[in-house]
């Protein structure tokens, strides 16, 4: 009888802590998700950032021009996964991107794999890809922050904000952000 219900016991405890988890992926788009399943709310990141200044690690993933001209968390490290060509795309009304080849090289320079990193970009898609090279690279505690820098589009057409990224996100939850610069957490191209 004490084994049926340790089983049981086991079975409850996999569930309890596993559910959660599967449903919070589920809910969230594809290119949301991440290979180790890791997610956090802006707010929740801070939350942890504040409970562990020294152990949680910050990583802007958003191009340098993102990071000086919108705004960042006054501890994220800007190391971007993707940056601007300056071309501007007509079908897309907006400039093209194209892959930093040394993302993983520049990451891999200032984090251990074994930090607890919180991955955050404009919405939420980039940083689901930076934790995903990163976890083919070999870190394992990469947090994607599912709402951004920026939060999501304010989708009711009644809002004076509809279409504007006023709905979630860092920038919108009301904790600690600057755009005043850091020169040590800055990317800088062909910098060190």
């Amino acid at each position: 009888m004490n084994r049926k219900l340790f089983a049981i016991a086991v079975v409850i405890l996999l569930l309890v802590n596993w559910l959660p988890l599967s449903l919070a992926q589920s809910s969230l788009p594809k290119q949301k998700q991440t290979v180790l399943g890791l997610y956090v709310t802006a707010k929740e990141a801070y939350e942890m950032w504040l409970a562990d200044k020294n152990k949680i690690k910050i990583l802007d993933v958003r191009t340098p021009e993102e990071y000086i001209f919108v705004g960042h968390a006054p501890m994220a490290r800007n190391i971007p996964i993707k940056l601007f060509n300056y071309k501007m795309a007509v079908r897309n009304k907006g400039p093209l991107m194209k892959a930093n080849p040394n993302f993983i090289a520049e990451v891999g320079r200032k984090f251990k794999t074994s930090d607890t990193i919180l991955v955050i970009c404009r919405s939420g898609n980039r940083s689901a890809a930076a934790v995903n090279a990163m976890a083919s690279a070999g870190f394992k505690i990469a947090y994607s922050v599912t709402d951004g820098f920026e939060g999501d589009r304010v989708k009711d057409p009644s809002s004076s904000f509809y279409g504007k990224r006023f709905k979630n996100g860092w920038r919108n939850s009301g904790v600690l952000w600057t755009d005043k610069l850091n020169p040590e957490l800055m990317w800088i191209p062909g910098g060190p």
